[in-house]
């Protein structure tokens, strides 16, 4: 494997065996130093067009703790705020020799783009609305630590998932190993054709049915119109509080949350919820993604010519 665009690049073996490395990658946040020289000698460039916590600082962890050596770039400051391309930042950035970019951008279609304008391995850290794989994958190891097999599980996905990435890589990951995904929201937050994908519901009537509830939050960053009356309507019929959640169901949240809007603060911090455990498996999984794509590589070829840009 050498990029990581979409989630749909990992079959379900792929994806098992990033996870099992993972899991083996858990000692080593556990030791007095935090580090392996498994990728020592590596140079990991992590490139932000947008406003990261959790995805920025957990690969940058990652790398370091794999003992690569680790460029961060923000957008911010830096001569894209003089009108610079992201072709010729990728290729300005590409002079300094990286073996793996992290890329995320407002932008479909990015991290495709990135692949083809360099020889370093690229990893898709969000592009715009369309996915996020490496959150798929640390979600799908926290699920497998809290319950086991992902196999017959019944996940609800509640919320905005016309601009979540996260809910298209979430959706394919977990079909992938097993689990019956149903998405929630108000129809103006669930996109046409959803039907064909999974199951769809637009109220939370039956969210009891669900082993495992995963709440996203309203992505206004990338709304361009009202796609909801106010979010005080939107929370009085798809807020997940301490009526809705049964003790059996597990809580999920991506990350960061809207406390009070799609979660109610008596779930967050439940025993249900696994939103910290989480952002715990950032750091490992993205250890092993990292490991995955640069351990043995050592002559990369040129990409081939990628899909055009979209906003």
């Amino acid at each position: 494997m050498r990029h990581l665009l979409s989630i749909e690049d990992l079959d379900r073996e792929a994806i098992e065996r990033i996870l099992d490395r993972a899991k083996t990658f858990t000692d080593v946040s556990e030791r007095e130093i935090k580090k392996v020289p498994a990728l020592r000698g590596r140079r990991v460039l992590n490139l932000f067009y947008e406003a990261s916590t959790r995805t920025r600082s957990s690969f940058e962890l990652a790398a370091k703790s794999l003992s690569a050596d680790v460029i961060n770039f923000a957008a911010s400051g830096s001569a894209v705020d003089k009108g610079e391309s992201l072709k010729d930042t990728v290729q300005t950035l590409s002079a300094y020799r990286p073996d793996l970019i992290c890329i995320r951008t407002p932008f479909v279609g990015a991290a495709q783009l990135v692949a083809g304008w360099t020889t370093a391995s690229v990893v898709n850290a969000g592009d715009g609305k369309h996915e996020h794989p490496t959150q798929a994958l640390l979600d799908v190891y926290t699920l497998r630590e809290r319950v086991g097999r992902l196999e017959g599980l019944n996940i609800w996905i509640v919320g905005d998932i016309t601009h979540s990435r996260v809910a298209r890589s979430c959706i394919l990951a977990f079909q992938t190993m097993g689990a019956k995904v149903t998405v929630a929201g108000p129809p103006t937050l669930i996109p046409r054709g959803m039907e064909a994908m999974c199951d769809v519901a637009y109220d939370l009537d039956r969210l009891n049915e669900a082993d495992v509830v995963y709440a996203l939050r309203m992505q206004h960053e990338r709304m361009t119109d009202s796609f909801v009356p106010s979010l005080r309507e939107y929370a009085s019929v798809y807020q997940i509080d301490g009526r809705r959640l049964g003790p059996r169901q597990v809580l999920m949240h991506p990350g960061p949350v809207n406390r009070g809007v799609e979660l109610a603060a008596e779930v967050i911090d439940s025993p249900q919820a696994v939103i910290g455990q989480q952002v715990e498996a950032g750091v490992v999984v993205r250890m092993a993604v990292l490991y995955e794509l640069l351990t043995g590589r050592a002559n990369p070829k040129p990409a081939l010519t990628p899909a055009p840009l979209t906003a």
